[in-house]
């Protein structure tokens, strides 16, 4: 199975759906599974985070309402965001500290600290490995939690019973301090679908079992996750 599809997508699977939000993986069949949202805030604007385009997915997102900005959460996922903004007529969204993604979107860009513009997401960025720069989306409003890497649902990101895994080279080093403290209602990622029931019961056992899970997560998933990270950081 190919990590990440690079040619343009044939086909679109909605995921994650609730009252304000959606999801969708452009390509359902690689390794990757690379996964974008569309979140509404309380003025009925839509956002968009760490998007890839897909065929009908202006469509898709207009049943949630029009689009106020895209938003890119993770160094290595420029994806399309400059291609959505573009056509959607609204800025790139870049956390103050992010870094290599203005260079790969040809759209205007904003700057922000810690609020997304009116979206009501918290945002808080760390450097979990050298050259990588993540941010994490909390809205407190409705418990809605955004990881773009540090977790995942995708099989290169969990081992045996695992709902949510951690990235497998911080599994040693697991988020405590950008996570620990949140109780989230729903957790998006931006690789599978997100977790919706008990999320933070899933988040909880995911952070406790990372040290304990590294040995197996490094032996099942640890080739596929090198395949990866050369992958995106060769884009």
């Amino acid at each position: 199975m190919t990590t990440f599809v690079r040619d343009g997508p044939a086909d679109v699977r909605v995921i994650d759906r609730w009252s304000d939000g959606l999801g969708w993986i452009a390509h359902p069949n690689e390794e990757g599974r690379r996964a974008s949202h569309a979140i509404r805030d309380d003025d009925g604007d839509v956002w968009l985070f760490d998007p890839l385009d897909a065929p009908g997915i202006d469509d898709i997102v207009a049943e949630l309402g029009d689009v106020a900005g895209v938003a890119v959460l993770s160094n290595y996922h420029a994806r399309d965001a400059g291609v959505l903004a573009e056509r959607h007529d609204v800025p790139v969204w870049l956390p103050e500290s992010m870094t290599r993604v203005e260079d790969r979107v040809a759209a205007p860009t904003v700057r922000y600290a810690a609020q997304l513009g009116d979206s009501g997401f918290r945002v808080c960025t760390r450097a979990p490995l050298p050259g990588w720069r993540e941010s994490v989306a909390f809205r407190p409003a409705d418990g809605t939690l955004y990881v773009p890497d540090l977790l995942g649902t995708a099989p290169l990101y969990r081992v045996a019973d695992e709902r949510l895994g951690v990235y497998t080279f911080r599994r040693p080093m697991p988020p405590r301090d950008l996570l620990g403290g949140l109780d989230p209602e729903r957790i998006l990622v931006g690789h599978g679908e997100g977790v919706f029931e008990d999320a933070a019961s899933a988040l909880s056992a995911a952070l406790d079992r990372s040290r304990p899970g590294f040995p197996r997560a490094l032996l099942e998933n640890g080739a596929s996750q090198l395949r990866a990270l050369v992958g995106v950081v060769r884009e």
